[in-house]
This record gives structure tokens, sequence and C-alpha cells, in this order.
């Protein structure tokens, strides 16, 4: 059963909770299967070194992971317009898997949390998207087919699924939210599924 690569970084439980939500659309797709990973934080001086293992939520992502998966979803929160620190710091390593090519042709989707509506949601998926072209990925996005891509007054996007939190991280994804996040992974296992065929 081909797996897609769930990647995320989340620090305030946003972004993990749209990670479930995408990982459960490809659960949803007849063959395919979610493999949730995350990444440790970084710090700018590193006193103590994160345990290989986190004490709890997803394992670590380990380089096998990008080459034995069919494709990825890759979340993070915003941060000033970008993509946060310890989700890049992870991208910014692959330079092995650039030069052999271990992404390349293989679909991939974005999603993000912002604390505030115009927060940098699309700017952050934009960003994400980036090194994914240069790795030759294909991007996948949400087409207006997705009913509550016209109707949501919170988050998603046509390029990628997004979640406002509120400045205090207290709001918890909507429904029309986590709707969306399940689209786009169903649209990704099912462009993946075709692919790989």
């Amino acid at each position: 059963m081909p797996d897609i690569l769930v990647l995320y970084y989340s620090a305030g439980g946003s972004v993990r909770n749209l990670a479930q939500s995408v990982a459960r659309g490809i659960d949803s797709v007849d063959g395919m299967r979610a493999r949730v990973r995350t990444v440790p934080k970084v710090a700018p001086v590193t006193e103590v070194a994160a345990p290989a293992v986190p004490q709890e939520g997803a394992p670590y992502v380990e380089r096998r992971d990008l080459s034995e998966c069919a494709g990825i979803a890759l979340g993070s929160p915003t941060r000033f317009g970008n993509m946060a620190a310890p989700l890049k710091h992870f991208i910014d390593g692959l330079g092995a898997e650039w030069g052999a090519g271990t992404l390349a042709g293989k679909p991939a989707a974005v999603f993000s949390s912002t604390a505030s509506m115009h927060g940098g949601q699309e700017t952050t998926l934009l960003s994400m998207m980036l090194p994914l072209i240069h790795h030759g990925m294909l991007i996948v996005g949400i087409p207006y087919t997705e009913a509550e891509l016209s109707t949501t007054r919170s988050g998603g996007t046509p390029y990628g699924a997004t979640h406002v939190s509120g400045p205090a991280n207290d709001r918890p994804v909507t429904d029309e939210e986590s709707k969306l996040a399940f689209a786009l992974g169903q649209r990704l296992a099912t462009v993946a599924k075709k692919l790989s065929a």
C-alpha cells in the first residue's frame, strides 16, 4: 500500500489538527495510507539535543520517509508570511535528495495555520511550494469544485488548506477548514495513486 508522507511542524497544535484531517483524506482513498511525521524544534543556541523520539504525537521524519512515500503533504504555521524555521531547517538539509531526484515527479500539497485572517496564509503556502518545485514535485491544490472553498469565513485557499487560530490560539479548526484539509489529502492521494499506476 503506497504511503503519502504528511510532514508538519506545529507549535500550538493547529497545524497538527490540520495534518490529522489531511491524513484522514489520504486514508479515504482505496489503497493509499498516510504516514504522519513531524520535525524537531530548532533554536539559535542548542543547549540540549532534541530526543530521538518525541514524547508524544507523530514520530520525527527520517530521510527514508521521503524515498518510501509516493507524495508529500507539507504543513507549517506562519512565521511572518513564511514557513516556520524547524520545517525550513529540515528542507534545507535535503541536498542529497535533490541531487538524487528522490522527490522528482511525486505530487505534493501544502497546509498552514495563522493567528489572524490576513496573517500570511497564502504567502506561507507559496513559500513551502518553492523548495518542492526545486525538487521536481508536482503541486496539488484545492479546486473550487470543493464547495467550502467558496463559503468559508475562516481558513481555506486554492493553494492549500489553512486555519485561523486566533491571537490566543483559542479557535478550534472549523468544520469547513477540516473538510478542506480532508479534500486536500484525498486529492493528493488520488493523484499519487494515478501517478503510481
